[in-house]
């Protein structure tokens, strides 16, 4: 997630707004909230349910998304992404997949990392179950050595 998280960066975690759940049922008892194009959202990573995630939201149930080199579309319409994070050379880098078209199935969402070239995401991997969400990261609230970062908004 460079540049928006950096290692050593702790964050917390809204686990309310998408929902009262029922620990450890994943089941969503008092829905509130859907997550939203754009939040950084911490998941149960779908390869491996032992780990968490967490990843950009860019598409959202029944988006049709398509991406080609340095390019985001969704729904037809090319994507501004002001949080995508690209290394300079070659366009052509195996960090940078073409995908889709394709078409995110209800209850689901397509994720990516925000350093798009080396992150493993949606594109490798697939769609993230909404029942599957943690939470919204908020605010870093420490990050050692980056210590200017203390109490930073996660945008």
């Amino acid at each position: 997630m460079e540049p928006t998280l950096l290692v050593g960066d702790h964050i917390l975690v809204n686990k309310f707004l998408y929902g009262i759940k029922i620990p450890f049922l994943r089941k969503t008892l008092i829905p509130l909230g859907e997550p939203e194009r754009n939040d950084v959202i911490v998941f149960i990573y779908p390869g491996d349910k032992s780990k968490d995630y967490i990843k950009r939201a860019i598409g959202l149930p029944g988006d049709k998304i398509r991406i080609h080199g340095r390019k985001i579309y969704i729904n037809d319409r090319l994507f501004p992404d002001p949080y995508g994070f690209y290394s300079e050379g070659n366009l052509n880098t195996p960090g940078r997949p073409d995908v889709g078209p394709l078409v995110v199935p209800e209850g689901h969402l397509f994720v990516m990392g925000d350093n798009r070239d080396h992150s493993y995401d949606s594109r490798f991997w697939g769609f993230v179950p909404m029942n599957y969400l943690k939470g919204k990261a908020f605010i870093i609230y420490w990050s050692w050595p980056h210590w200017k970062r203390f109490l930073h908004l996660v945008n």
